[in-house]
């Protein structure tokens, strides 16, 4: 097993590991704002407020989350690695001498990746954590118990420094998204004349859509409810 460990420690190694977690955590993106999108059901929350209690009483579901707390920590250690690592291996004048021949986003992934992380913890802070401890109103729904989170999306994103702090981390999020998602699957050896330019094209649009859908809620909430 040494040949296997030393290959996942290897640059090549870490970028295989980077472009798996990366192309995971983009399906879980998608999947978590079908769920969010109940957000905008006029039904005083009803629909939200059931899909999350269900998102965290679900033992499998339960096992994902967890799961993709790890692939997210692992994913943002990998790319701060690499980051690092590159930028000493090719030092600064190197790096600002061929400037021309990268993307800004692609110079600044490890920029990025903070920015989504400092948005991450500000979700997780608001919604994730006080659920857990307890911060949250509950409503009945026949027979059962569930907490009104909808009520605190609801009076969160009537605050305007939170609103423009999603929407922030959002553009980060959009940028991240531009260059990773084509990059995961250029790591992956997924290269051809013929699918490349439609790998492109599918990874612009996810990159402007689901950050965009995110970002209709706070808007939503913040000017219409």
């Amino acid at each position: 097993m040494s040949w296997f460990t030393n290959f996942l420690t290897s640059s090549i190694g870490k970028k295989l590991l980077m472009s798996l977690t990366g192309l995971f955590l983009i399906l879980f993106l998608k999947i978590h704002l079908l769920g969010n999108l109940q957000l905008l059901k006029d039904d005083g929350g009803e629909a939200f407020n059931t899909y999350a209690y269900f998102m965290t009483h679900n033992p499998l579901i339960m096992v994902i989350s967890y799961g993709n707390y790890f692939f997210i920590l692992l994913h943002m250690l990998l790319g701060l690695t690499l980051w690092s690592k590159n930028r000493a291996a090719k030092g600064q004048a190197y790096a600002v001498g061929n400037h021309r021949d990268t993307t800004w986003a692609s110079r600044n992934m490890a920029l990025l990746g903070i920015l989504i992380l400092a948005f991450i913890f500000l979700h997780m802070g608001d919604f994730w954590w006080k659920m857990k401890t307890g911060q949250t109103a509950v409503v009945m729904y026949g027979e059962t118990e569930v907490k009104d989170l909808y009520t605190k999306v609801a009076e969160s994103f009537k605050v305007l420094w939170i609103v423009v702090a999603y929407l922030i981390g959002l553009l980060a999020l959009a940028i991240h998204l531009y260059h990773g998602f084509a990059s995961a699957f250029q790591t992956l050896g997924l290269n051809h004349s013929k699918y490349t330019p439609v790998i492109r094209f599918i990874g612009t649009a996810y990159s402007i859509l689901v950050p965009l859908g995110y970002a209709i809620m706070p808007i939503v909430f913040y000017f219409f409810r």
